[in-house]
């Protein structure tokens, strides 16, 4: 594997084989002064790179409760060495700074800068895996590849929760002369409760709010799903037909959502094109979110069959 700034390209013995990313960042807090501690994705430094067009910048505000009482740790973002352990006291919207404030017991020590991160750990219950998925997820399916004989390329991004990934991943393509219509881009994909989760084992998009996904991916995702009788299902038509009934009942309609993908189609003027593959859960953003298990496999699946001809 090669480190770049901001991203880890992992390469087997035929790289043209395919072209998989995920992002490895994950939310948390960050120390943004003394005893203060603010939602890392939406601070001051990263707004540049937001566009308001996200799942994440449109529901953050809704989860405030879903943090009391949450354990996190610190810890220096270069060694990874651990720095203290602490619990979240409250959380408040700073409609000033249009974000979230917490207040922290245990880390009161640490200098601005310092990450936070969630303490959590995976549960398993009734068929359905509980953690902080987004995006570890993602990784450990690429790495499951790879053992199982994956020679294609892989690529990790950072910062994709504050809407910088595309840029490592542009500047790499750029800089080694590619193009591609074959890039899967791997997540997973919020929805309000299991009725609508459970609707499908895997969620394509045709678009997002930058661009149409133009890729034979599509395709030929559709073509193994109906063969191996697996369910799939479009966010971008959940969307577009859940804001059919918020504008009937007067209510401000849905984003469709900004990607990694689509703003890498659209940067890219087209010449990076691909798809997004994503596993549909709930409890997004917490350490608490949930996907079935008979989704992760039947991804698995896909996944096998489009890269390895299992």
């Amino acid at each position: 594997a090669t480190l770049y700034e901001g991203l880890l390209v992992a390469e087997g013995s035929e790289p043209d084989k395919g072209m998989i990313s995920a992002h490895i960042d994950r939310h948390g807090l960050i120390c943004t002064g003394p005893n203060e501690f603010q939602y890392a994705a939406f601070i001051a430094q990263n707004r540049g790179d937001l566009t308001g067009d996200s799942v994440s910048e449109k529901t953050y505000k809704d989860i405030i409760g879903r943090f009391m009482h949450q354990r996190v740790q610190a810890y220096d973002p270069w060694s990874g060495a651990y720095l203290g352990l602490g619990e979240i006291d409250s959380a408040y919207m700073c409609e000033r700074r249009s974000n979230l404030l917490f207040k922290v017991r245990g880390l009161e020590h640490l200098y601005a800068g310092t990450p936070v991160a969630y303490v959590d750990a995976l549960i398993y219950e009734d068929g359905y895996l509980s953690a902080q998925l987004d995006n570890v997820l993602s990784a450990a399916i690429i790495l499951f590849l790879y053992e199982r004989g994956y020679q294609g390329r892989a690529f990790f991004t950072a910062q994709e929760e504050v809407g910088k990934s595309w840029r490592f991943l542009l500047e790499w393509f750029r800089g080694h002369d590619l193009s591609t219509n074959s890039l899967l881009v791997l997540d997973t994909s919020p929805y309000p409760g299991r009725v609508t989760a459970d609707a499908q084992h895997i969620v394509l998009r045709n678009k997002d709010t930058n661009a149409n996904f133009v890729s034979p991916l599509t395709k030929q995702i559709e073509s193994i799903c109906d063969e191996l009788s697996i369910k799939y299902g479009y966010k971008d038509a959940f969307i577009e037909n859940l804001n059919k009934e918020f504008l009937s009942q007067g209510k401000p309609p849905y984003s469709l959502g900004s990607t990694e993908m689509g703003r890498l189609a659209k940067a890219s003027e087209g010449s990076i094109q691909g798809t997004t593959f994503q596993l549909p859960t709930t409890g997004y953003h917490t350490t608490a979110e949930t996907v079935s298990l008979d989704s992760l496999e039947q991804a698995l699946k896909v996944l096998e069959t489009l890269y390895l001809k299992v």
